[in-house]
């Protein structure tokens, strides 16, 4: 075989980096960027955020509201046929590249997004839960009382901490308050979601929860004595006193086992005490007369810019390797810098 050269066209994609990251940042929610962006600024000593634009936009909060009509104006700013060039000056806010010729505005001061972080802090446990249900029932001020101080006693697994004669003298100078009054608040409680909350042990919370099953369930029966006067058999695993007990054969208990292990032995987890998470829009569409205007969430892209004084380093720095460690930096920025720019003018057109 006789070597030979050969000429071959062909077609091939090639991504460079710059487009890579500037795609993947396009796919990013807005929690997900503003984490991209606080990284970023953690690791690359070129980036900072525009302090003085931050700080104005604090001064100007309280007056936002006041000045609605006028900021209103700025929506008619327009953002199109946005040029990034190669090589972005140090001292270059990537807010300040957007030309005026676009129907939307990339600020966002008629909208306050501080809301969406107070709420994002808010959470709902088991109490706030129970408490919630509570507020739905009619109740005289005395009955509430005493259901508020039983759900005060339950823990984050939904069982009754305390005996209800510990419970009693909590209640304070309440009159005709006994433990049966408190016995027939805790009924009320254990009618409420989850099924099986209040219990003072696991077979009060499985029989709470299995006489809320259909009655037509199969095994129920077989399985509601079980609970009620064999539940320590089962737990030591005696099936075979346990068939004898129960007057059922080893199949049998079997089904019987399975429908209770179909229920709760922690309903209180149910109620995760995590924090409420709220979707953060990129964009803003406000009706304005006749037109849509589109505006971006600044409130989610904090302004970035070049840090100079690291920048100008760049000419003063003797030692090559610390020399191409900043250039590779400064690099870096200006690519996230054009790639956050990139995003914010794909969003507005896309979403006008």
């Amino acid at each position: 075989m006789k070597p030979s050269l050969q000429l071959k066209i062909g077609q091939n994609l090639a991504m460079t980096p710059q487009l890579q990251q500037a795609i993947r940042l396009l796919q990013l929610s807005s929690l997900e960027l503003k984490n991209e962006i606080q990284d970023a600024l953690d690791s690359n000593m070129m980036l900072e955020t525009d302090e003085e634009d931050q700080d104005k936009s604090a001064n100007n909060e309280s007056d936002i509201s006041a000045t609605k009509e006028s900021n209103d104006l700025q929506l008619g700013d327009k953002i199109e046929n946005i040029e990034i060039p190669e090589d972005i000056p140090v001292d270059t806010d990537w807010e300040d590249m957007y030309q005026s010729n676009y129907s939307a505005s990339a600020s966002s001061t008629s909208f306050d997004g501080d809301f969406l972080e107070n709420q994002n802090a808010q959470t709902r446990s088991l109490t706030d839960h129970l408490l919630w249900q509570l507020n739905l029932i009619p109740l005289s001020d005395i009955d509430r009382t005493l259901a508020e101080t039983i759900i005060d006693f339950i823990d984050r697994d939904g069982y009754l901490i305390s005996t209800l004669e510990e419970i009693l003298p909590i209640t304070g100078n309440l009159e005709d308050v006994g433990v049966e009054e408190l016995e027939a608040t805790l009924r009320l409680i254990q009618s409420l979601e989850p099924t099986g909350i209040g219990a003072r042990n696991l077979g009060e919370c499985l029989g709470l929860q299995i006489n809320q099953l259909p009655e037509d369930t199969p095994w129920l029966e077989p399985a509601r004595r079980i609970i009620i006067n064999h539940l320590d058999l089962l737990a030591s695993h005696d099936y075979n006193n346990l068939m004898k007990k129960a007057g059922v054969d080893r199949d049998q208990l079997s089904e019987i086992i399975t429908l209770i292990q179909s229920l709760n032995p922690r309903p209180g987890n149910q109620i995760q005490d995590t924090p409420i998470q709220y979707i953060v829009p990129d964009v803003f569409v406000k009706k304005d007369n006749d037109r849509w205007l589109v505006e971006l969430n600044s409130e989610i892209t904090p302004k970035l810019k070049i840090n100079s004084a690291y920048a100008n380093m760049i000419k003063r720095a003797d030692n090559s390797r610390d020399n191409s460690s900043l250039k590779e930096h400064l690099q870096e920025a200006k690519w996230l810098i054009k790639s956050l720019q990139s995003r914010s003018e794909t969003l507005l057109k896309v979403s006008a």
